[in-house]
């Protein structure tokens, strides 16, 4: 199995920036891609951005040109860098791994942007 540790969530005013780290252990070799969610309160849980093992990103609409998803191959911890921040990107994030056997979830990092 694959464990997942968020770090790097906190309080910010909006327009400042954030950086998330996820790092991963265990079955690290199995791993097809990674990937941020973020679910508000009320609010149904999102796909913020995805990296798989070629390299190839993706991100939602709302965060694209805002945030950036990176990977340190030798440390198998994944990066969200996120710059602009708006009170609409407050949410308790999320990562994950997605494999051939089941996915892996982290226990999620609160990112609070104050307006």
């Amino acid at each position: 199995q694959v464990q997942l540790v968020e770090s790097g969530g906190g309080l910010v005013q909006a327009g400042g920036s954030l950086r998330l780290s996820c790092a991963a252990s265990g079955s690290v070799s199995s791993i097809y891609a990674m990937g941020w969610y973020r679910q508000a309160p009320g609010k149904q849980r999102e796909l913020v951005a995805r990296i798989t093992v070629s390299g190839s990103t993706n991100y939602a609409d709302s965060v694209r040109g805002r945030f950036t998803i990176s990977r340190d191959k030798i440390k198998n911890t994944v990066y969200l860098q996120m710059n602009s921040l708006k009170p609409e990107d407050t949410a308790v994030y999320y990562c994950t791994a997605v494999r051939m056997g089941p996915d892996s979830w982290g226990q999620g990092t609160q990112v609070t942007v104050s307006s």
